[in-house]
C-alpha cells in the first residue's frame, strides 16, 4: 500500500459524507416511482444509442417510434419494480440497470460484425463463438476488456451488498408484492394492446428491421419468451390430414437415380448486383455460366449477414423459419430434443447414402448432433481433413479441399446413389478494412470510402476463389462419370451494410442458386424460398418422397407457393412433426436419429518408433490431421502434428506395454473418430530382455 501511495502521490483523497448519501437515498426512495420512470427512459435511450452506434439515430427512434420507445422504457420500469421486494434497493437498481446496459452493449458489439442483432438463442452459441479462432469476431483484447469490466462491476456490487445503504422505511408485506405483481401483470397486457394497435409487431420477418423499428429491449425480450413454434390455430389430426391430402401422390420414378450434391456457398452473392460497385472483370464467371445453361433463380433466405444454420435448416428439412420465434436456431433448440425428418432421411428410404462435408468445426452450430437427428449417415468436418491452405487472413480454410472430400463421400458407398451436402467457408467474414491483397485478381471500386472499398475488394476476391472451386468441382464430377446433379446456393448476403436499395433485386433477403447436371436435365428457372429448393430439385428428378417435400411439390406444380392455404398447411405439418402429436406419421416413428459416423475414411496406427527429434517418439499411421490427439492408456498426452501420416509425442508419456489410440478431436474434447487400439512394444526394452 505504501508503494502504491508513493507511486500515485497526487491522487486527491475522496471524502464521502455519509449524511449526504443518506439524504440522497431518502429522497430517491420517497420519489422512487418518478425516479424509476426517468431512469428507465435514460437506460432505454442509452441502450438504443449503443445498439445503433449513434445518439442521433437513437433520437430518430424516439421521434419516429415514440410509443415503441415508451413501451421499451416500461419493460425496464417493470424490471426495476422488483427492487421494492428487497431492502438493498440501491444495489438492486444498479444490478438491473447494469444488466440492461450489458445486454445493449453486447448487441452493439455484435452489430459491429454482423447484421442480425443479439437474441436469446445467441447465448446457446457462446461455445461456437469462442471456438472461432483467428477471426475478428472475438479478439483477445475484447475478451480482456469484457472480463475487466464485468469483474469491476461485480466487485462494486459486492461492496454495496456489504456496505451499501438499506431501505429503512416500513415494508408493506402484502401491499408491496401485490403492486409489483400488478406491474408484472401489465407487461403482457400492454404488449397485447401494443401489438393490436400496430405499435409493435408480433412477428419479425426481418429481425434486424424489427429491432430497429421496435427497440432492442422488446426485440430481445421477445426472443426470450417467443421460442420454438406456437401451436397453429385449429391444429388437429384433421388439419394435418387435410394438408397431407394436398401432397403429391405420384410415386418416385424407377429409373436410375442420380447423385444429388447440394453446396452451400458461404455469404455468396452475385456482386455485380450491388448497384454501386465496379469490377475489373466478372468475379464469378463459372457461376454465371451455370445460370445461363441450367436451372437457376433467386432464393429467399431467412437471414442476412449471419445465421447460416437457419438457411441450412430450411434447405435440408423443407421447413420455414417464419413459424419459429424471434432469433430461433432449431439446431440449438428443438433438434437437441427430437429427431427431424429431412432430405437425408427421405432419400434414405429409396436407397440413398447421405453425407455432409464441411471445412469447419463439427460441433459448430451443434451440427454433429443436428445431422444425426436429421438422419445423415456420415459427416466429414475439418477435424477429419488434412487442411493445409487458408484464406489470406488465416481465418478460414480454403474450399478447394472440399472437392476431394466430396468425391470421397461419393466413393464411400458402392452401387448406391448418394446425397452429399457440402458447406463452404472461405467467403465468411470478417472482411478487413485495411488493404490486405497487394495484387488482387479482381479490382473493385465504387464503395463510399477506402475502408469499405478494401472490404469489398477482399470479399469479392474470396468469391472469385469460391467461383474457381465451383468450376473445379463440376469438372471433377464430370470426369467421375456418374449421373449427378449439383445445386449451388448462397446462404445469405455478406455482413457489409447492404440495404434493399443497394441491390438490383431490391431485397437483401434474396441470394441466388444455380444447378449443374451431366445428364441433360431440362432447364426450369424459378424463384423460390430456401425451404422449397430441394422440393423443386427432387420434383424435377421424378423423386417424390417425404412429408414436407411432397406437400411442397404439389404446390410447385400448381403455382401456389404464395397461397395462404399452402402456407397454413406447411405451418400445421412442420408443427406436427417437431412439436405436435405426429399425426402425419400415424403413430409410427419412421425417421429416427441416425448413428452418425464422423468421416468416411478409417484412421489407423501403423507403428510407433523413435523420432529424429531427441526425446520424442513418432506415431505413424493414416489420415491424421491437426486435430489428431494421442491417448495413452486412456489419457490424452501432448501431441504434435507433423503431417497426415505422422504425429510426434514426448517419449516420457509412453512406455512398453501401453495401449495407444489416436482420436480425432472436436471442440469441448469430444471424440469424433478413433483408431483401433495399438499396443506399444518399446524396442529398447525388448533389446534389453534379449541381452538378458
Amino acid at each position: 500500500m505504501k508503494k502504491l501511495k508513493d507511486f500515485f502521490p497526487h491522487i486527491p483523497k475522496i471524502h464521502i459524507d455519509p449524511n449526504k448519501i443518506a439524504r440522497m437515498v431518502t429522497i430517491g426512495n420517497r420519489y422512487s416511482l418518478l425516479f424509476h420512470a426517468l431512469l428507465s427512459m435514460l437506460l432505454c435511450f442509452a441502450i438504443e444509442s449503443i445498439s445503433r452506434h449513434s445518439i442521433l439515430k437513437s433520437l430518430s427512434f424516439f421521434a419516429l417510434h415514440t410509443w415503441a420507445f415508451a413501451y421499451n422504457s416500461f419493460l425496464i420500469f417493470a424490471s426495476l419494480s422488483l427492487v421494492y421486494l428487497i431492502r438493498r434497493r440501491t444495489l438492486g437498481r444498479i444490478v438491473i440497470s447494469g444488466f440492461w446496459l450489458f445486454l445493449g452493449t453486447i448487441n452493439g458489439c455484435i452489430l459491429s460484425n454482423r447484421v442480425t442483432p443479439f437474441g436469446y438463442t445467441d447465448l446457446k452459441c457462446i461455445n461456437d463463438l469462442l471456438s472461432m479462432q483467428n477471426t475478428n469476431y472475438f479478439t483477445a483484447r475484447e475478451a480482456a476488456l469484457v472480463v475487466s469490466v464485468v469483474t469491476a462491476f461485480l466487485g462494486f456490487c459486492i461492496y454495496l451488498f456489504f456496505k451499501g445503504p438499506k431501505f429503512q422505511g416500513e415494508r408493506r408485506k402484502f401491499l408491496t408484492p401485490c403492486l409489483v405483481g400488478l406491474c408484472m401483470f401489465m407487461v403482457p397486457v400492454t404488449t397485447h394492446a401494443a401489438q393490436n394497435t400496430n405499435i409493435l409487431a408480433s412477428y419479425f420477418a426481418n429481425i434486424a428491421q424489427g429491432y430497429e423499428n421496435y427497440g432492442f429491449v422488446y426485440g430481445f425480450s421477445t426472443s426470450v419468451v417467443d421460442r420454438g413454434m406456437s401451436k397453429p390455430d385449429k391444429y388437429s389430426k384433421e388439419s394435418v390430414e387435410s394438408a397431407k391430402a394436398q401432397s403429391k401422390k405420384e410415386p418416385t420414378a424407377e429409373n436410375e437415380k442420380p447423385n444429388i450434391i447440394t453446396v452451400l456457398l458461404e455469404s455468396f452473392i452475385d456482386p455485380t448486383e450491388v448497384n454501386y460497385l465496379n469490377f475489373s472483370k466478372d468475379p464469378i464467371p463459372n457461376f454465371r455460366a451455370l445460370t445461363e445453361n441450367y436451372s437457376t433463380g433467386y432464393l429467399k433466405v431467412p437471414v442476412v449477414g449471419a445465421g447460416t444454420a437457419n438457411t441450412e435448416f430450411e434447405i435440408l428439412t423443407g421447413m420455414s423459419m417464419r413459424y419459429f420465434g424471434t432469433g430461433e436456431y432449431p439446431y440449438k433448440t428443438i433438434l437437441k430434443q427430437t429427431d427431424c425428418e429431412s432430405i437425408a432421411s427421405d432419400l434414405g428410404k429409396i436407397g440413398y447414402g447421405s453425407h455432409v462435408v464441411h471445412n469447419n468445426g463439427g460441433n459448430f452450430y451443434s451440427r454433429a448432433n443436428a445431422f444425426s437427428m436429421m438422419g445423415f449417415d456420415s459427416f466429414t468436418s475439418k477435424e477429419l481433413m488434412d487442411i493445409k491452405e487458408y484464406t489470406p487472413l488465416g481465418s478460414w480454410p480454403t474450399d478447394d479441399i472440399l472437392i476431394d472430400e466430396t468425391i470421397k463421400s461419393l466413393d464411400s458407398t458402392k452401387n448406391t446413389p448418394d446425397f452429399v451436402y457440402t458447406i463452404t467457408v472461405s467467403g465468411h467474414g470478417d472482411y478487413p478494412k485495411e488493404k490486405v491483397l497487394t495484387a488482387p485478381e479482381i479490382y473493385v471500386s465504387g464503395a463510399e470510402d477506402e475502408a469499405s472499398n478494401n472490404q469489398w475488394e477482399y470479399y469479392v476476391n474470396m468469391l472469385h476463389n469460391v467461383d474457381k472451386f465451383i468450376g473445379d468441382l463440376t469438372d471433377a464430377l464430370e470426369k467421375r462419370g456418374e449421373k449427378t446433379i449439383v445445386v449451388f446456393f448462397g446462404d445469405h448476403l455478406p455482413s457489409l451494410n447492404l440495404s434493399d436499395e443497394d441491390m438490383a433485386s431490391g431485397n437483401i433477403f434474396l441470394t441466388k442458386y444455380a444447378t449443374w447436371n451431366n445428364f441433360g436435365l431440362e432447364k426450369k428457372d424459378a424463384d423460390l424460398a430456401a425451404y422449397e429448393l430441394l422440393a423443386k430439385t427432387t420434383n424435377d428428378l421424378g423423386i417424390h418422397e417425404g412429408t414436407i417435400f411432397t406437400y411442397e411439390q404439389n404446390s410447385i406444380d400448381k403455382g401456389l407457393l404464395d397461397n395462404e392455404d399452402y402456407l397454413s398447411g406447411l405451418n400445421h405439418l412442420q408443427y406436427d412433426l417437431l412439436y405436435g402429436e405426429r399425426y402425419a406419421y400415424n403413430g409410427t416413428e419412421p425417421y429416427p436419429a441416425s448413428d452418425l459416423v464422423m468421416g468416411v475414411e478409417e484412421t489407423s496406427i501403423a507403428g510407433i518408433y523413435p523420432s529424429s527429434f531427441a526425446g520424442y517418439v513418432s506415431v505413424s499411421g493414416t489420415n491424421f490431421t491437426r486435430w489428431s490427439k494421442v491417448y495413452v492408456n486412456g489419457e490424452k498426452v501432448p501431441t504434435y502434428y507433423v503431417n497426415g501420416s505422422r504425429l510426434r509425442v514426448p517419449e516420457e508419456y509412453i512406455a512398453d506395454g501401453d495401449t495407444v489410440v489416436v482420436n480425432q478431436m472436436g471442440s469441448g474434447d469430444s471424440v469424433f473418430r478413433s483408431t483401433p487400439e495399438y499396443f506399444y512394444n518399446d524396442p529398447n526394452t525388448q533389446n534389453t530382455e534379449m541381452l538378458e
